[in-house]
Parts: C-alpha cells; sequence; structure tokens
C-alpha cells in the first residue's frame, strides 16, 4: 500500500469519529502536559535557586579559612604563596572588623567586610538593590538590606545617601595601631547597593581606601582555579597546608541530587496520568477495530496485506499519541504561564521578587514527543496484530 493510502486511511477516524478521536488526544494530553507540568516545576525550582545563590565563576571558586588563626594565620605572605599554587587564576582575600556606621544622627553597630571587589564576582554575591564597587579607589559601600532597615530605610531610599565609619582593631596592625584602638575614617562613604539580607547587619568596602591601615592578616580568602577539574586538586594542597577548604560547586552537587529526586517524584505523578490516557487510548484502539471488522474484511478479500491493515492500525495509533504529545506540549506552556503569572502577583503583593517557578529544557521537550510516538507504538500493536490476524471469511461475516 502506498504511503499516501496509508494516510488517507489512517485519517478517516478523525472524520467519521470525530468527538472520539478528540477525547483521546485530548486524554494524552493532559497526561503528557502532567508529567511536563511536573518536570518543568522541578527544573524551575532548581533553576531559580542556582540563579539566586551562584554563578558561573562562583562554582570554581574556593572558600578558604584557617582552623587556628592564631596558629595558622592568614597572611599577606600566605595569600601570596596560595596564588603561586599550580591552576590557582585569582585569590581574593577578606578581613573582618567591628565597627559603627553613622547616617545623620543615627548610628548602629555593624560587621564591616574589608575586601576587592572580586570577592562579589568570585563569591556569586548580587546586589538587590544598586551595584557593588567596581573601582576599589571610590569611596562606596554595599550594606546588608538588614543594616539599612537598622537606619528606617527603604532599600531604594539607602542608595546614593553617605555616611560615616568607625572601625574596633581586632589585632594590632603592622603600622602600629594598637588592638581594641577605634579607627575614625574621616571621609564618608557612598551607599551603592544594597544585599538581600533581612537577618545580618554587615557592610562591604573596599580595602584600598583603608591602605593606610596596612592589615595583614585575613578572615578568609575566595580561591579561584582554572576550570572545575582542579577543584580537588587545588583544595587538597590547601587542605595539606592546614587551612578548612570548602566549595560551593559541593553545596550545588548535593542540591541539584535533592532536585533529581524531586523531579522523579513529581514525574511519577505524571506518569500515572499518562499511563491511564494510555489504557483509553488502547481501548479507543480496540473499539475501532470492532467497529472496522467488516471493512477490514473487505480491504484483505480485494488484495490487501496483513502487513498492509496492521500498518494502517498502528498508524493510526501513533498519529493520535503524537498529536496527544503536541496537545501536553500545549497544555504545558499555557499552564505554565498561568501559574507564573498567578505566583508572581502574589509575591508582588507580598513584596516578593518575580519568579520563574515553571522551566522546561528542549531536550526534554523532544524525549517527550518520542516518547508519545513510543505510547502509541505499544498502545497499537495489540489491536493492529489482532486486526492483520483476521480471516477475511470472518471478518465479512461479523455484525
Amino acid at each position: 500500500m502506498e504511503f499516501k493510502y496509508l494516510i488517507k486511511l489512517s485519517l478517516r477516524t478523525f472524520v467519521t469519529k470525530t468527538t472520539r478521536t478528540f477525547l483521546t488526544i485530548l486524554a494524552m494530553g493532559v497526561g503528557i502536559g502532567a508529567i511536563l507540568i511536573f518536570v518543568s516545576l522541578g527544573y524551575g525550582l532548581q533553576k531559580t535557586m542556582l540563579e539566586r545563590i551562584t554563578t558561573a565563576e562562583a562554582l570554581l571558586t574556593l572558600d578558604l579559612t584557617s582552623p587556628a588563626p592564631e596558629a595558622l594565620p592568614l597572611t599577606k605572605d600566605k595569600i601570596s604563596e596560595i596564588s603561586k599554587i599550580e591552576n590557582v587564576e585569582e585569590v581574593s582575600p577578606l578581613a573582618i572588623l567591628p565597627g559603627q556606621i553613622n547616617l545623620g544622627a543615627l548610628t548602629s553597630d555593624t560587621t564591616f567586610n574589608l575586601c576587592f571587589s572580586s570577592y562579589f564576582r568570585l563569591g556569586g554575591i548580587l546586589p538587590k538593590v544598586g551595584k557593588i564597587f567596581e573601582n576599589e579607589k571610590e569611596r562606596k559601600i554595599v550594606i546588608s538590606s538588614a543594616l539599612a532597615k537598622s537606619f528606617n530605610l527603604k532599600e531604594e531610599e539607602a542608595i546614593g545617601k553617605e555616611v560615616k565609619i568607625n572601625l574596633f582593631l581586632t589585632k594590632s596592625a603592622e603600622n602600629g595601631e594598637e588592638e581594641g584602638k577605634i579607627i575614625e575614617v574621616d571621609e564618608p562613604y557612598l551607599i551603592s547597593g544594597i544585599i538581600d539580607d533581612e537577618e545580618m547587619s554587615y557592610a562591604f568596602i573596599p580595602i584600598t581606601t583603608l591602605e593606610n591601615l596596612n592589615i595583614n592578616e585575613f578572615s578568609q580568602t575566595k580561591v579561584k582555579v582554572t576550570d572545575s577539574k582542579s577543584l580537588k586538586q587545588v583544595s587538597e594542597k590547601l587542605t595539606n597546608m592546614g587551612f578548612m577548604v570548602s566549595s560551593l560547586s559541593e553545596t550545588v552537587d548535593e542540591a541539584n541530587k535533592i532536585f533529581r529526586a524531586i523531579q522523579i517524584t513529581l514525574g511519577t505523578f505524571g506518569v500515572v496520568a499518562l499511563i491511564v490516557a494510555a489504557i483509553g487510548m488502547a481501548n479507543t484502539m480496540t473499539v475501532t477495530l470492532l467497529e472496522r471488522t467488516n471493512e477490514i474484511g473487505i480491504m484483505k478479500a480485494i488484495g490487501a496485506s496483513d502487513r498492509d491493515i496492521e500498518s494502517m492500525f498502528l498508524f493510526e495509533s501513533i498519529l493520535i499519541a503524537f498529536l496527544g504529545g503536541l496537545a501536553g506540549i500545549l497544555i504545558n506552556f499555557g499552564a505554565s504561564k498561568f501559574l507564573n503569572v498567578l505566583v508572581n502577583i502574589l509575591a508582588k503583593n507580598l513584596g516578593g521578587q518575580p519568579v520563574t517557578l515553571f522551566y522546561t529544557p528542549t531536550w526534554f521537550l523532544i524525549f517527550i514527543i518520542v516518547f508519545s510516538v513510543l505510547v502509541g507504538i505499544f498502545s497499537g500493536i495489540v489491536p493492529a496484530k489482532r486486526a492483520a490476524k483476521m480471516d477475511p471469511l470472518e471478518a465479512l461475516k461479523y455484525k
């Protein structure tokens, strides 16, 4: 049988049994759509989390601290030594000092993080409002939203405000400044960015604006390696030097394992709906077989082969499943957009940020189409073989 006649015969059911065929495709679409929606939710939550906590550079960065700062201080010499380790691309240290920040007549105790601008990039730290300091010679400061709140300021209102700072030295500095001394910084700083943290009060300031302190010891440092393959090697070398080493990539890997479990669990619920739809489709094909028994007898009597009959029924089943897969994809996109809009309206009313809860990878859409065709094959193979094996005389007598 020529392919064009095969298509024409297979499409007849869409004309003669329009309602039943449409409901079968819809049931298949709902099953496929359920899988897509549940799995897309898992991928969306994973993507949203990763975008919020990390960047590509942060995944190549190790966090290094000293387990015993008095015995193994993280000095400038140690930082220089670490930067010379093979496959280490960049090192960005951080010094932490307690102090006070003054805005007009208001004063608040806080923690100051003295760092280079590269610390933000390597740590995947992004401001919620405003910008980080990029020119390290400029007297700009980035504060947490909790610190802004302590001055009764909204995040947007804090940007551009001038503040003055006092630092409390906790160790003797190279220039002879004594431990416990209060350093009053005369020149003010301009608030340039707000980090989303409602719990802890802290501020980041460019360490280069306090060069007169000659800070020699650091609380921690970020170490960026050249590629992901070097993470383990560099981490072992730093550990052998006596330092404590952790990386965001380890946390992300653990989070990905959790999200894979979530995706599998959510996908299972969708599979149940798909199984029900597949059973319904197999039932439809069986009913179609019984309704067209006389037709099968006539076709065989005028020369149609068993292969022709089997191909006709199988192609019809595959076509219905394929259209069901497309319907599922449309249902997924429609439902995802609708639910995202509802969630973002709710988030906006509650003062939150907009999020994208659903994300469907392209490869998964291709997989769904292939999977739909396979469901069509397995649902139609039994009725197709039964039709092919029918005796022409028995089929002609069937009522």
